[in-house]
Parts: structure tokens; sequence; C-alpha cells
């Protein structure tokens, strides 16, 4: 290890900063994390997608719902603020835009109507964090709930699949998302949820305080590699120098240096990846797909 090499085994280890975002770049593709978190400047990413673009409109609408005074929490009002804030990147057209952001009214009209709007959540894009010896972890919850004694982690979805409570259960960002907001309100939290609005289904999942702790062992264990490259990268590589591509040309990166502590993980995720055109190994494992491919038909 480096603190080995230098000789401070024996000190303080300094605490790795991360969001769930963060580790879960790593364990997807350590190339892509070395694009989106060290390399400054940052390679210029693809086109926006459209998906992202629905899912950022949906998020926001009902953040700024719960934001209104309780007597103005209306179905109407939910989509008045859909469709006042729709983010129109990643269409194919205006036709497309305007298409999707009248589905995206609905759905978000559709999921207002099951709430309560007298029954307050505790948060709403809260940011909550915690830390052990080895890293400071903090996140940004959709919305947290207080049912009795317990506080709830509900994450809205908006992407094509319906989820499983299987899926609630593996997530390491609902995970640390229940040990953060337990440690900073002081309240019991187990309960994850994954709401997915275009089928109103809702993926369940009750933690355990082990399991919450194996999710928070794989954050350390995740984070340990992470900060090693990050180190390597800070003391002897440095962001690669990037060739000024010719006219119709991708700017092309000598990549050979860096492949040792950020590898490529080429496969089907390569197709949806922002730094695509900066990688050879991705462009070759997984078509490049269209802006907005992503997006659910009827």
């Amino acid at each position: 290890m480096v603190a080995e090499q230098l000789g401070l085994e024996g000190m303080p280890q300094r605490l790795y900063a991360c969001t769930p975002s963060r580790l879960n770049a790593w364990l997807d593709c350590p190339r892509r994390y070395r694009m989106t978190y060290l390399d400054r400047p940052a390679p210029p990413k693809g086109p926006a997608w459209a998906h992202n673009s629905v899912g950022a409109s949906v998020h926001n609408a009902l953040a700024a719902w719960w934001r209104l005074p309780e007597r103005e929490r209306t179905v109407e009002a939910a989509g008045s603020l859909l469709a006042r804030g729709w983010l129109t990147d990643g269409f194919r057209d205006a036709a497309q835009s305007a298409e999707w952001r009248d589905r995206a009214r609905a759905m978000v009209e559709r999921y207002v109507a099951r709430l309560d709007p007298a029954d307050e959540p505790l948060g709403v894009e809260r940011t909550v964090s915690t830390r052990t010896d080895r890293i400071a972890v903090s996140g940004r919850v959709d919305r947290l709930d207080a049912r009795g004694p317990e506080l709830v982690i509900v994450d809205y979805k908006t992407g094509r699949h319906v989820l499983t409570p299987d899926d609630a259960r593996g997530s390491l960002q609902l995970a640390l998302y229940a040990t953060a907001a337990a440690r900073v309100l002081r309240r019991p939290c187990r309960r994850v949820e994954l709401h997915h609005l275009p089928s109103g289904e809702v993926a369940v999942w009750e933690h355990t305080d082990e399991s919450l702790r194996r999710h928070l062992r794989r954050a350390e264990q995740i984070a340990a590699e992470a900060a090693e490259a990050d180190e390597a990268y800070r003391e002897r590589l440095g962001p690669p120098a990037v060739p000024r591509p010719r006219p119709g040309d991708g700017a092309a990166v000598d990549h050979a240096p860096y492949d040792a502590m950020f590898p490529p993980r080429p496969g089907n995720r390569c197709s949806w990846c922002d730094f695509a055109r900066h990688c050879p190994e991705g462009l070759q494992a997984a078509p490049r797909k269209e802006p907005w491919a992503a997006l659910p038909s009827e």
C-alpha cells in the first residue's frame, strides 16, 4: 500500500469522502470513474439523454409539490409544476418532447393523487451523511418519511423496468441513505422503498441492522480500492494529455498509463456511457444509442 511505502503505517487514515454514486461509478467502470471524478478538465460528454430529462423533471416537480403550502398541494398543482419545469434535452424533436411532457404530467398526477398532502415528510431532497473510521459518505434522499417511530427512505424511479424487492434489497445507495438518516436524526431507519411512477408499483425492503452493516462494510471495501487509485492518480499519473482532435474525430486519449489503476469494463452499459467517444473498448463493446432510446414505448 502507498502508506506502507512511505513509512506512514500506523498513522490515522484520511477519510475517503464519497457519495453512493461515486462508489457505484468505481464498481461499474474505473475508467469512467476517472473521467468523471479525477480528470480536470473533464473530457467532454456526449449528448444529453432524454430519459434523464424525464427523470429530473419528475423529481423536481415532486420536490416542489411538497414545498407548497399544504392547501395548495393538489393534483393540478403537481401537473402544472411538471409542465413549467419541463426539461427538453435529449429528445428527437419538439414533438417527442411535448408527447413525453404530457405523459410525465399524467404520471406525476396519478402518483400525487394517491398521496395525503397533510402527511408531511421529514425531508425532501434532504442531504444526509455518516462516517466510519474509513469513509465519509453523503447523499441526497428524494423523500424521507416518518412512519411511527421509524424513518423510511423513498426513492422515485421513472425508468422502463418495473422494480422488485430484490432491487431495493441490493441497493447500496438506499442502504447508505438509511444508515446516514438514522445517525443524523437518531431514529431507526431500516425500510427502503423504490416508487416506480410509470407503473405505480412500490418495491420495499426491510433491512436488519446486520444487512445495513454489510452494505456499509461493502462501501468501505469499494472506497479503499478507489482511494488507492485516487492517490496513485494524484501522485504519479495526473490528468492525461488529450491530443487535439482533427475535424470530425473524437479526442483520442492514450489510456495505457492509466489502465492498471483505472481499467475499462466494457459491456452493454457502454452504449449509455457519457464518455464512450473517448473509450475505444467501449465503442467496440456496444453500439452507441440514440439519446432518446431509453424512453419506454407504450
